[in-house]
């Protein structure tokens, strides 16, 4: 039953990061406009995201414009939203591998190795789904950090990390912890041992001694 409810647990989180992940990927809030070091006063701030740029407005109006062209795109932009997107279709694939493999529901009732083999593999997509995220938001992370440090871009121009990739990190943290925690079901292998030989019994004297 612990098992059962390691498993469950497990389900919950990976699906919760699951949607975090489809939350950040649809986020503009990849990197925001910097303004610290300066005392710039301004009545807009600037957003980027993965597919489109926006602009709020002082009055709290937001203005987004979609990018025009895939391939006028940064190559490291064009990679950050493959693993994205490879990241969401690998979660998908994830749910219902493991659901088939749950304890709580009826499919493959009949062999319980391979129903525990597919909540393990379930797992297992669920992490490779999580590092995918987590490639893509530390990749781009780290970009926005050398730009912003870099001394030959313009003040006007630095930006910083934005929520999206906050969200992005917890999301593809709790696929990963939640996919161990399905691994960990796991059916272990019960070591066989051969069948014992019986040795033959002396049948019961009868009391008649022969000469």
């Amino acid at each position: 039953m612990a098992s059962g409810g390691l498993q469950l647990l497990g389900f919950v989180l990976a699906f919760l990061g699951w949607i975090g992940i489809i939350i950040s990927t649809a986020m503009p809030q990849w990197k925001m406009a910097s303004y610290a070091g300066d005392n710039i006063v301004t009545a807009q701030a600037l957003y980027e995201g993965l597919w489109m740029s926006c602009a709020m407005q002082s009055t709290g109006q937001i203005q987004c414009k979609v990018y025009d062209s895939l391939l006028k795109l940064e190559s490291s932009l064009q990679a950050t939203r493959a693993l994205m997107v490879a990241a969401i279709l690998l979660g998908l694939v994830a749910i219902f591998v493991s659901v088939i493999g749950m304890k709580c529901m009826k499919c493959m009732e009949d062999d319980q190795v391979k129903k525990m083999r597919m909540a393990v593999f379930g797992g297992v997509i669920f992490i490779v789904a999580g590092l995918a995220a987590l490639v893509a938001t530390s990749w781009y992370g780290n970009r926005v950090a050398q730009a912003f440090y870099d001394p030959y871009t313009p003040v006007n121009t630095r930006f910083e990390f934005g929520s999206a990739l906050f969200i992005g990190w917890a999301a593809a943290s709790l696929a990963i912890l939640g996919g161990s925690f399905l691994c960990c079901s796991c059916p272990r292998r019960e070591t066989s041992y051969p069948p014992s030989r019986g040795y033959p019994k002396n049948a019961p004297s009868t009391g008649k001694d022969y000469v």
